[in-house]
């Protein structure tokens, strides 16, 4: 899952909107949308050696609540208000759709799953909020080319749970895929329920409780399925520690504050090209450092599901913001 917190737009923060106040450096536009193109992208690479070594829940669970604790200490040194009870509230629905059920279920099924795969599964969330924008009480009945991009990301998602390799084998393991349509499920119903919710008016601040209570959560779920007591520091190796740092401060920090300062400075529709690039990134990485093989069926699969991403997403960009 990328590392955006939630795929509607989130209140301009007073911090952002100082800076959107003077017209920004082309450089560090450039340098903004490389950071979204390519640590969201990279962060599946990432997940898959971090958790080679730190079982999945805990990793999850510590990189967010140590970005979530580092964003909401600053915050409220800076002056910010302290959230409401109703805000707490939210925050921890949200960090549970989106954190412990979107990102927790994607770091556990890419010990199974490679990281390009995953990649492309992950990239039908358009899809999937489609569906549950349209079936929620008073929701929207999506129509046009939306119909065929619902056709396209149905069929690119069928072909990678039933495509198998040159020895007949299973391209991609059931149980992985499986939990990641449901992750994929999950961040969609977050998504959704993100845009009603209680909120600060900070922007910043709603992505850190939601850090912070979603990272309390995953790392109580590894608790309780027994992580804990399987994880031992000094079975840690040089990589999987590199990789948790990168994904703590990039995945968890970096990516999310340059995506929400380029939506104050560039247009929704030009930001939202984040989700046809991510994962053309995560199969890269994977093919090139991990050595990863993406089966011709698969990568037809990621076809479909990149040109479902472009039909679902085109006829509401410019409401949904990216």
């Amino acid at each position: 899952m990328n590392e955006s917190i939630s795929i509607s737009p989130p209140r301009v923060d007073p911090v952002v909107l100082r800076l959107a106040a003077h017209k920004a450096p082309l450089g560090l536009v450039l340098a903004a949308f490389a950071a979204v193109y390519l640590i969201w992208g990279s962060t599946y690479f990432g997940i898959t050696i971090a958790v080679k070594r730190i079982p999945p829940f805990l990793m999850a669970g510590s990189r967010f609540l140590l970005a979530g604790s580092f964003l909401y200490f600053v915050l409220r040194r800076r002056g910010a208000l302290p959230p409401t009870r109703p805000q707490w509230g939210s925050a921890v629905i949200i960090g549970g759709l989106l954190l412990l059920a979107g990102n927790g279920g994607v770091s556990w099924a890419q010990g199974r799953v490679p990281s390009g795969v995953s990649a492309l599964i992950v990239a039908s969330v358009p899809l999937w909020i489609l569906l549950v924008d349209w079936f929620r009480p008073g929701g929207r009945r999506p129509g046009g080319l939306v119909w065929w991009g619902l056709a396209a990301g149905g069929a690119g998602v069928v072909l990678i749970m039933a495509s198998r390799n040159s020895l007949g084998q299973r391209a991609t393991d059931p149980l992985g895929a499986i939990v990641l349509l449901a992750s994929a499920f999950c961040w969609a119903l977050g998504s959704i329920y993100s845009r009603h919710s209680a909120k600060p008016d900070s922007a910043l601040m709603t992505v850190a409780m939601q850090m912070l209570a979603g990272g309390v959560l995953l790392l109580l779920t590894g608790i309780l399925l027994g992580e804990g007591q399987r994880f031992q520091v000094s079975a840690v190796t040089e990589d999987s520690a590199w990789a948790f740092l990168y994904l703590t401060i990039f995945g968890s920090l970096t990516g999310y504050t340059a995506y929400v300062w380029l939506l104050q400075v560039s247009t929704p529709a030009l930001v939202s090209t984040y989700a046809y690039v991510n994962p053309f990134v995560a199969v890269l990485l994977g093919h090139l450092v991990l050595k990863e093989t993406l089966p011709p069926a698969v990568a037809v699969a990621g076809i479909l599901i990149l040109v479902s991403v472009v039909l679902i997403t085109r006829p509401v960009r410019g409401n949904r913001g990216g």
